[in-house]
């Protein structure tokens, strides 16, 4: 279980995780919650369904909210007001219509550190409920990606084990 990894990374270099979502709706969240010793490492989330929230909240500028720009915004929004050391975004087009003139099952991500960014799209395909359980399975994976790089790519010692 990729949450599972996630949390003993987290926990034994003290990495901090935050989420901001919109088309998962809290269930990355829900996920990093259900990990082992979650209160020690995860920070929390903003579930941001409508536009103005991931503007006001998140910083996402006027820009379409299905969009790397949106998608990046909204990891970064989050990541400063949870002060954690790394957090991940999704927005999409769950279907079955499609959104920002993206079609159904369009989703932008983007996983953030404290020195890095990385955006990603995928397009999955199925019905809302498959294309939501795909886009947390890959929010997943790209945080415990990020969490490898980041204790890869930062000396920890016992006084400073911050990302």
């Amino acid at each position: 279980m990729i949450a599972r990894r996630l949390a003993e990374l987290a926990e034994r270099c003290g990495i901090t995780v935050a989420v901001a979502e919109s088309l998962t709706a809290g269930n990355v969240a829900a996920a990093l919650g259900a990990a082992p010793d979650s209160a020690v490492w995860f920070r929390g989330g903003v579930v941001a369904y409508a536009t103005e929230v991931k503007r006001q909240v998140l910083g996402v500028p006027d820009v379409p909210v299905v969009s790397e720009t949106a998608a990046t915004a909204m990891a970064e929004g989050v990541r400063s007001l949870m002060d954690a050391d790394i957090a991940v975004a999704t927005t999409g087009a769950g279907g079955p219509d499609p959104q920002d003139g993206e079609p159904p099952g369009s989703v932008w991500f983007c996983v953030v550190s404290r020195g890095a960014a990385r955006a990603e799209h995928r397009q999955f395909d199925g019905d809302p409920a498959d294309v939501v359980e795909r886009s947390v399975q890959y929010a997943l994976e790209l945080l415990l990606s990020m969490a490898q790089a980041a204790t890869r790519s930062s000396p920890v010692s016992a006084d400073d084990n911050r990302v």
